[in-house]
């Protein structure tokens, strides 16, 4: 059969265009075998094929670039069927469908399966003198009573004729018309529309020209037309949604902590109040200490493993074993009344219950067949994690490298260890059963939020545990002698110290970065879309030597160095001790340590003459200088001296790449705010800034949009879940245009605005495919931002609020309320408020201390992750007047 491809598509000189798809004759899928294309001019490519196929199979177009990268447009929805009987050609004329286009972000699972409404699929009619032309189209936003209808030219497009269009079918994702179009009536303008099917009506036009079908119709030939979209509104559709996470939750029901039960109560009240998706914080277990420390819900010990945090105990015993649960009624009522998690008192209930439970279920287990099914689905991950949550708690430590045995991961010596009838299974299998019982429980009630027209948008971490489950199977994916973090902000002035490891990109791209697609795939089972925690990783991380607490002492991986040539050339003066070891003399030593300076000297300096010092080797890192600090006791005298200390190590201005002899550097961050750069001479302080400024804004951009775009364009194939990406900081120029090209949502804060010569970000400028908020979880909420900044309070009350006078001291619901419009009115696809924030507009139902709503403080890597909302979540479904004045004004802003 020979089959003819056309491609709409405008090249650049030097481009070409390849075709790919899953039959040997376009290469089986692989890239690099794809059939290349001839350009026929500026408007199409061509290629013709004789091949056979004995079952429908998929195609798609790739973009070779001039330098030999490769783009693959977004999708993999085209597909040619067995012809009919007798056809012998098939002709294929395509459109580009290019990855940031808005309408591609409605084909995803979170619109398909949860938000959008399902068209009926109409049934097959014969076409008389057999089908000459297929036409198919993409419009996701029709209403239920809306189709697609075709008019044009000609007897057989009906003359135009409004009051009795062609109407398309769904088939798919695509709107589809099967005609006979004889030869005599060529060429063709068309344009598609859409048509009211009750009121028969023909309610608009698509946009732009008339659509051109110069073609033919020679016997035996079939046309199939992918026309891309229809040319129809695509910024119209818009909602509002909650983040919440799940361990803030409280209920009636829950022990001490939100369960994922409570996301039920959580999708009513959402309903009630016209939120249309519930944004979590990541669920995965944290479990390493068996202390508060594990409250932090970004330091999975498994990417794959859901946290026993979240399991409710009565649903886990069902009826058969509720006389288990019984006795817990007192400690519930007395966890379920304190203000905040306490989470030592939950975990410690929970994981003793759970095994109580399983020593009676397990020989049930047994023939459970659901049960069964979810372990051989699951095991690749599930049997690791279960043996490593079985060793951590026999050897009392995460840290692997500490385990007298099973250190290294050893499949076949996992295998041994977790087979059934070994001495440690039991131990091993009661992580299984916890694991299917969070399963099911998640899945439950997700369901019933998708049944309620409520979509769950989950949280992917940018980085793993240090001493993770992850790690420990595949520590060749990680770079083990690093830590990641972040450069300094308005947040965090040190910079943050995450404490992972960084990926080894390199590494994981050799098998296609088959890790994440796992981690995707799993996230899918319960998740319609995913936040991207730090989306900047995937361009560059911020990368910390182990022998550092700070971040900021930190530096961008990969990036391109500063070259010690540069300086020469850029006739600035070269020093290397003086730039890259900490510069103290008495000066400086002064100004850090005041009337202490004295001690410092004495205790852990060596002078070096004229008033300058160098540190002992005891003192000569932050770690050492953490380490020794550690065994004296922790009072205010202690901190100062040892944040000093720290300050002494960070007072550089180079940081030298490893190995590289003295020949390449990454200058430090916030150079210009350090001693050793103030004591320089006028003329290299320009200088340097110069270079400075060179480094971290304008050399990086290219490398790093090209480091972004190998990673993230398969990864996010890997998933038809909707990606937010989280691109707050310090972000590269080249970021929103990878994003735009993409179609990643990104995240839009008012009061972190990504032009820094703005001091708010007005959500009225936002872009569509965007997220916008006041307020995450990082941060204070709209009432505790209120009170920290009297002279930014008072300028926002003025500039951004438009009001006139002095700004009140507390945050009034009436000025909580005008920053939720504010954002509610943007032209973002999605306000999403924290629960605080739609709290805070009620005088009765906000909590008195707004500070006691804060969820983290990145500045503090020892952060209590505790906050628990203040009413139940009965108590707010009941409350309906406020519920309503929420729907309304969510009406009323279009959403």
């Amino acid at each position: 059969m020979k089959i003819e491809f056309y491609l709409r598509f405008y090249t650049h000189p030097g481009e070409s265009i390849l075709v790919c798809g899953d039959i040997p004759s376009l290469g089986n899928n692989e890239p690099s075998a794809a059939l290349s294309m001839e350009y026929v001019n500026g408007e199409f490519w061509h290629v013709n094929v004789d091949t056979s196929f004995d079952k429908a199979f998929h195609y798609h177009y790739i973009l070779k670039n001039t330098d030999g990268t490769l783009t693959e447009e977004w999708g993999d929805d085209r597909m040619v069927d067995l012809p009919d009987a007798g056809v012998e050609e098939v002709q294929l004329i395509d459109t580009w469908n290019f990855a940031g286009e808005y309408e591609n972000v409605f084909y995803t699972s979170l619109f398909q399966d949860v938000l959008l409404p399902k068209h009926k699929v109409r049934k097959k009619t014969r076409v008389k003198g057999g089908v000459t032309h297929i036409f198919k189209v993409k419009a996701p936003l029709l209403k239920a009573d809306e189709v697609l209808c075709l008019l044009g030219n000609g007897t057989v497009l009906q003359e135009w004729r409004e009051d009795d269009p062609l109407t398309l079918a769904p088939e798919g994702p695509w709107w589809t018309l099967h005609l006979h179009i004889p030869p005599e009536a060529f060429p063709l303008e068309y344009k598609y529309a859409v048509y009211h099917k009750k009121d028969k009506k023909l309610l608009r036009f698509e946009s732009g020209p008339n659509r051109m079908l110069p073609g033919d119709a020679r016997p035996k030939k079939v046309s199939i037309l992918h026309d891309g979209f229809a040319h129809l509104p695509n910024t119209d559709w818009k909602a509002a949604g909650v983040a919440v996470p799940v361990f803030s939750l409280r209920s009636r029901s829950s022990l001490g902590v939100g369960e994922f039960a409570d996301l039920k109560l959580l999708t009513d009240w959402a309903v009630k109040c016209g939120l249309k998706l519930i944004q979590l914080l990541p669920v995965n277990d944290t479990i390493a200490t068996h202390t508060w420390v594990d409250s932090y819900p970004y330091a999975a010990i498994s990417a794959f493993a859901l946290h026993p945090l979240y399991l409710n105990l009565e649903k886990c015993a069902g009826k058969k074993y509720a006389s288990l649960i019984k006795p817990l009624k007192k400690k519930q009522k007395e966890l379920n009344e304190g203000p905040d998690v306490d989470y030592q008192q939950v975990m410690k209930i929970k994981l003793l219950t759970v095994k109580e439970l399983y020593e009676l279920q397990k020989e049930e287990l047994k023939t459970d067949t659901d049960f069964q099914d979810f372990f051989e689905k699951n095991k690749v991950w599930l049997v690791p994690y279960a043996a490593f949550s079985y060793l951590r708690d026999k050897q009392g430590t995460p840290d692997f490298t500490q385990w007298k045995q099973h250190s290294r991961y050893d499949a076949e010596a996992i295998r041994k260890l977790s087979a059934p009838g070994s001495r440690n299974y039991d131990a091993i299998a009661v992580h299984y059963f916890t694991q299917y019982h969070l399963h099911l429980q998640l899945k439950d009630a997700v369901k019933y939020a998708h049944d309620n027209g409520v979509a769950i948008k989950g949280d992917i971490p940018i980085g793993i545990y240090r001493y993770s489950c992850d790690a420990w199977m595949e520590p060749q994916l990680y770079h083990m002698d690093m830590h990641a973090g972040a450069p300094p902000d308005n947040f965090a002035v040190k910079g943050q110290n995450w404490g992972f490891p960084t990926y080894n990109w390199q590494e994981m791209q050799k098998d296609g970065y088959e890790w994440w697609k796992r981690r995707f795939g799993q996230m899918s089972h319960y998740f319609d879309g995913f936040r991207i925690d730090h989306i900047l990783g995937f361009f560059r991380i911020w990368s910390i030597p182990m022998d550092v607490v700070e971040g900021i002492l930190g530096y961008f991986e990969p990036a391109i160095p500063v070259y010690r040539v540069e300086f020469q050339e850029r006739n600035i003066w070269f020093d290397h001790d003086r730039y890259t070891r900490p510069f103290i003399n008495d000066g400086v030593l002064g100004e850090i340590f005041g009337p202490d300076a004295d001690t410092v000297r004495n205790q852990f300096l060596v002078p070096q003459g004229n008033g300058f010092y160098t540190l002992q080797d005891r003192v000569d890192s932050q770690r050492k200088i953490e380490a020794l600090f550690a065994m004296e006791e922790d009072t205010p005298y202690n901190q100062k001296l040892r944040q000093g200390l720290y300050d002494l190590v960070a007072n550089v201005i180079l940081i030298e790449v490893k190995n590289s002899g003295q020949q390449q550097y990454h200058f430090r961050i916030s150079m210009e705010n350090t001693a050793s750069f103030r004591y320089l001479e006028w003329h290299t302080q320009q200088q340097l800034k110069e270079l400075y400024v060179n480094y971290f804004y304008w050399r990086q951009d290219a490398f790093w949009q090209k480091e972004a775009m190998q990673k993230l364009p398969a990864l996010k194939r890997a998933t038809n879940m909707l990606v937010f990406g989280e691109d707050l900081g310090m972000v590269p120029r080249c970021v929103p245009d990878v994003m735009r090209q993409l179609g990643i949502l990104s995240l839009e804060v008012q009061r972190m605005p990504k032009d820094p010569t703005q001091e708010f970000f007005n959500p009225a400028r936002s872009p569509y495919l965007a997220v916008v908020t006041p307020s995450t979880h990082d941060m204070s909420t709209i009432r505790g931002w209120w009170e920290e900044d009297r002279a930014k309070t008072q300028d926002f009350f003025n500039q951004q609020l438009g009001q006139w006078g002095e700004a009140p001291i507390i945050c009034e619901p009436w000025i909580n309320k005008a920053i939720v419009l504010q954002h509610l009115h943007s032209p973002a696809q999605w306000s999403i408020f924290q629960l605080q924030d739609w709290m805070g507009m009620s005088e009765s139902f906000r909590r008195e201390n707004p500070h006691d709503e804060r969820i983290n403080i990145p500045a503090n890597p020892h952060h209590y992750w505790r906050y628990r909302m203040h009413l139940t979540l009965e108590e707010l479904i009941k409350e309906k007047e406020f519920n309503a004045g929420i729907k309304e004004e969510i009406e009323n802003s279009g959403r």
